[in-house]
């Protein structure tokens, strides 16, 4: 006996029909004479019905329990008018039982299957193949999937190849830890799980294959955050001859299906685009959220002289002060400005933040307002933007610190306090033109912002090829070809037209310090090959866990990805990372030390 039909599927137009489901038991509800089942599995739930007329199957009926699987066979019925369910997608019949058969039985379970449930994270992900059978749970890998059959349709359509390249793979340690895994043929050496497909896929345009793409899983040994996990998912394409352009119009065909597919939502194209420069200028970081305004703007040149010491201090040690306009602040109490902001800016360096109200006839009032004349509040004001009933933030700091500071405000401001943030709004922006380089003052060497095979902008080729290697050098001005997708303030994906000039490639290497050996034994392969006839190409990485947690609704990609590891990267279901035997270990030529020296 197989199912014919799931317990979803049943409708109206399928009274007088024998049928045969399975399912688990979600709920019993025992009236004597009657015992009423709803049946589930992932497409939804029956109701059945065992009756007197059908003595064995009730006395069956009367010993089943939460979760136990059954298999029942029967004539689907139409609900009395007074019993139709209008919140079930079967509420309009029920299955009178005929024949039953229990699968499996089920022992008591720690926390109800049920969405309503309260249950603690610890016990889900405990017994995470019991929180799987959840249907918020179901219903949120069933559009994960739908999200990455849409994207692979997308890349169909664009003359994409599907290419796997290797999870062992070299170390070659820039940016983030990778996972290291031992040799036992080769003892003392160690494979690395890829961070990201990089070399790989730059090595298939190398390869003449134009198009490859990958539905990739990547490794980092990094400290966990609610949108990130030691092992992700990620879209991997790479083209040949192409610029952003080409990768902007693919991957946005790309979200808008994914979107369109996964949530039902139709998202605009072309997005936006900017700067990092105007990023960093508008919204005081490089992930700016878009669906509200709320920008910021420097003041620097308007407070120079003034007799508030913060300002003039700030600028004197070469200091920027950047302000930004709170629609109707001027009702705030003095804890939403002088504890509430400042906590939120606090993490980010910020010592504190000087704010000015503006009462409703025009009238300014805070503790630095004495310090300025009025005209010169006025021309603040009027660069922020602010009206009678507002208020005013400000931050003197380093251009760092302030850029950062404010941009928590403002998010803090339009996210939480202000509630200009709509969840079901999805503003996607391109952000371009990233610092090639960034100074390290702890190894106090030149670091790629991005990675080491991005390219250079190409009006800053011919200084960056002639420029020194101190501090000192400018090379901090350099703009990349890098270029990052952002969704309501989050990064979602990272890419770059890519170095394909390997006179080009050696200078970035130099200057992040790598020596000829270092080059040859992180890279040696891909250095060469880039001398055999490489077309220009460009590629980018959407991350799929966290675009689709962000379609959901959640914080936290946990809820999107089968099975997690907790904040501290174990698996608390299969207690991994774990102990290995000895034998093992010596077949690896490894031994244990007590702890990290």
């Amino acid at each position: 006996m197989k199912r014919t039909h799931t317990c979803g599927e049943l409708r109206k137009s399928d009274v007088g029909e024998t049928v045969t489901l399975s399912g688990w038991v979600q709920n019993r509800r025992d009236h004597g004479s009657l015992m009423f089942i709803d049946l589930r599995d992932r497409y939804g739930l029956t109701q059945i019905v065992f009756d007197t007329a059908r003595p064995e199957a009730l006395k069956l009926g009367h010993e089943v329990r939460s979760e136990w699987v059954l298999q029942v066979a029967g004539k689907v019925l139409a609900r009395p008018d007074d019993m139709v369910n209008p919140k079930m997608d079967t509420g309009e019949i029920e299955l009178e039982v005929d024949s039953f058969s229990v699968l499996s039985r089920s022992i008591a379970l720690p926390f109800e299957v049920d969405d309503y449930a309260k249950v603690g994270e610890e016990a889900r992900m405990t017994y995470r193949y019991l929180d799987l059978r959840r249907p918020q749970m179901q219903r949120n890998l069933a559009t994960r999937h739908r999200v990455v059959h849409a994207i692979r349709e997308t890349m169909d359509k664009h003359g994409f190849l599907e290419i796997e390249t290797p999870i062992l793979a070299k170390s070659t340690p820039e940016g983030a830890r990778d996972y290291l895994v031992p040799s036992r043929v080769h003892w003392g050496s160690y494979y690395a799980l890829p961070q990201s497909p990089q070399i790989f896929k730059q090595l298939c345009m190398i390869g003449g294959l134009d198009r490859y793409y990958q539905i990739a899983r990547c490794f980092r040994d990094e400290d966990l955050r609610a949108d990130r996990q030691p092992e992700f998912t990620q879209l991997d394409l790479e083209m040949s001859f192409a610029d952003e352009e080409d990768v902007f119009r693919v991957c946005e065909d790309a979200m808008t299906a994914a979107f369109k597919a996964g949530i039902g939502v139709d998202i605009q194209s072309p997005f936006p685009r900017m700067s990092h420069a105007e990023a960093m200028a508008k919204y005081g970081c490089d992930k700016p959220d878009l669906r509200f305004g709320l920008e910021l703007h420097d003041l620097t040149d308007l407070v120079r002289e003034v007799e508030f010491k913060v300002f003039r201090m700030a600028v004197e040690q070469g200091g920027i002060v950047k302000g930004i306009a709170i629609p109707g602040g001027e009702a705030f109490s003095r804890r939403d400005l002088d504890v509430e902001l400042l906590d939120i800016a606090k993490p980010y360096g910020a010592r504190g933040l000087a704010w000015v109200k503006i009462a409703a006839g025009g009238e300014y009032a805070g503790a630095p307002v004495k310090f300025f004349r009025k005209e010169q509040l006025d021309a603040i004001a009027g660069r922020l933007g602010a009206k009678p009933g507002d208020a005013m933030a400000f931050s003197a700091d380093t251009a760092r610190v302030a850029n950062a500071s404010l941009a928590a405000v403002r998010n803090f401001l339009g996210q939480v306090k202000l509630g200009l943030a709509k969840p079901d709004d999805f503003k996607f922006t391109w952000v371009t033109e990233f610092p090639a380089f960034e100074w390290s003052l702890e190894d106090r060497r030149w670091q790629s912002s991005h990675h080491p095979f991005t390219s250079i902008h190409p009006d800053d080729v011919e200084f960056m090829l002639s420029a020194g290697l101190d501090a000192d050098s400018g090379l901090g001005r350099v703009r990349s070809a890098a270029y990052d997708l952002v969704l309501n303030g989050t990064e979602t994906a990272s890419g770059s037209v890519r170095i394909h000039d390997s006179r080009l490639q050696r200078k970035v290497f130099q200057v992040l310090n790598l020596s000829e050996e270092q080059i040859k034994e992180r890279f040696g392969f891909f250095t060469d090959a880039l001398r055999y006839g490489t077309p220009p190409h460009a590629g980018i990485a959407p991350g799929i866990d966290r675009i689709v947690a962000m379609m959901l609704g959640y914080d936290n990609i946990r809820e999107v990805v089968a099975f997690p590891k907790n904040a501290k990267a174990v698996d608390l279901m299969s207690d991994a990372p774990g102990r290995v035997d000895a034998r093992q270990l010596r077949e690896l030529g490894i031994r244990n030390a007590e702890g990290p020296s």
